[in-house]
């Protein structure tokens, strides 16, 4: 990036977190995938670069959410130099959309959820989510797609 002049400080990285592949028996919690995503970006990415949006890789809503918080909650132990934050498309939208469905009638329910899911992620950017226990089932599901083109 030095060979060309790439100015870090106005750049935004989007990875997504280090998480198991959907093949994995193993089921990590959102502490080791905090822990190995930090460890990535301290070993790869200049302290210079402006912030990291991560995408939600076809993770719930929720785990994408409580992984956002666990690696913002060790980032700040760990005195990560970057804003750690969310660029989620699909993780900010799916239990939107199915609580929407294109009727008019939906609109208020559809607009309280993602109400709801963007506030969760405004806290996890922060370390500072609560688990919901009031999630809905749509927030749980995987949008993991096989072979999604990103």
């Amino acid at each position: 990036m030095a060979d060309h002049h790439v100015y870090l400080e106005g750049t935004l990285l989007k990875p997504a977190m280090v998480c198991p592949g959907q093949d994995c028996s193993h089921k990590y919690s959102s502490q080791e995938i905090a822990l190995a995503t930090v460890q990535v970006l301290k070993r790869t990415v200049p302290s210079a670069v402006g912030g990291i949006t991560f995408l939600s890789g076809g993770q719930s809503e929720e785990e994408a959410t409580m992984n956002l918080n666990e690696i913002n909650k060790f980032a700040k132990e760990e005195k990560c130099p970057w804003p750690l934050t969310f660029s989620y498309g699909r993780a900010l939208q799916h239990t939107v959309l199915k609580t929407w469905k294109g009727e008019n009638c939906n609109v208020k329910a559809a607009q309280e959820a993602l109400k709801k899911r963007a506030s969760a992620n405004s806290l996890a950017a922060v370390g500072k989510y609560q688990i919901s226990s009031g999630s809905s089932s749509a927030a749980n599901e995987s949008m993991y797609v096989k072979d999604y083109k990103y």
